[in-house]
C-alpha cells in the first residue's frame, strides 16, 4: 500500500498523505458494507434522480435555449432574458456534473464498492449515504479536503 497523493499547505504547514487502500486487504468474511436491501433502495434513488435529470434535459431541449432579439422589444427584456440563459446553461451544467456522480455510484454498486471510501477504504455511515448517495468519501475524509481546500483558498 503506497501513498496515492500528497497535499499540503504552505499557509499552515499542513501536509497530508493519502493512500489507497488495496481491495485484497479486505477480509471476505467482513459483513458486505451495505446490505442487498439498502443497495436495492440506494440503486432505485440513483436510477430515479437519473430519470428525473433525463427528463428535464429533454424538457430544456424541447424549449430551446436560443432566443431571438427581434423577439423581445427592449434592451431590459434582453437582458433578463440573457440571464434566465446563463442560469438555465449553470444549471444544466450541474446537473451533468451529478449525472456522472449517479453513473459512478451505479457502477460501483454493481461492481460491489458502493459504500467504500476512496481514500481511507473506511466504510461510509449510512446517515452520510442516505443525505448524499452519489459520495465517494466519507465524512472524515471530506471534512479534510474542504479544509484543504478551505485553507489554499484563503
Amino acid at each position: 500500500m503506497g501513498p496515492l497523493g500528497k497535499g499540503s499547505c504552505w499557509k499552515y504547514g499542513i501536509t497530508a498523505v493519502f493512500f489507497s487502500i488495496d481491495k485484497a486487504s479486505r477480509n471476505i468474511e467482513d459483513p458486505p458494507i451495505v446490505n442487498k436491501k439498502e443497495l436495492k433502495r440506494f440503486r432505485e434513488i440513483l436510477t430515479n434522480r437519473r430519470t428525473e435529470i433525463l427528463k428535464a434535459a429533454e424538457v430544456s431541449k424541447e424549449r430551446g435555449m436560443g432566443f431571438s432579439s427581434d423577439d423581445l422589444p427592449d434592451e431590459v427584456d434582453l437582458a433578463s432574458s440573457e440571464s434566465d440563459q446563463s442560469l438555465n446553461l449553470r444549471l444544466r451544467d450541474r446537473e451533468r456534473v451529478l449525472f456522472k456522480k449517479i453513473e459512478k455510484a451505479l457502477k460501483k454498486i454493481d461492481e460491489g464498492e458502493y459504500g467504500t471510501c476512496e481514500r481511507c477504504g473506511e466504510d461510509i455511515d449510512a446517515k452520510r449515504l442516505e443525505a448524499r448517495p452519489v459520495t465517494d468519501l466519507c465524512i472524515r475524509c471530506k471534512e479534510e479536503e474542504e479544509r484543504m481546500e478551505k485553507s489554499f483558498a484563503e
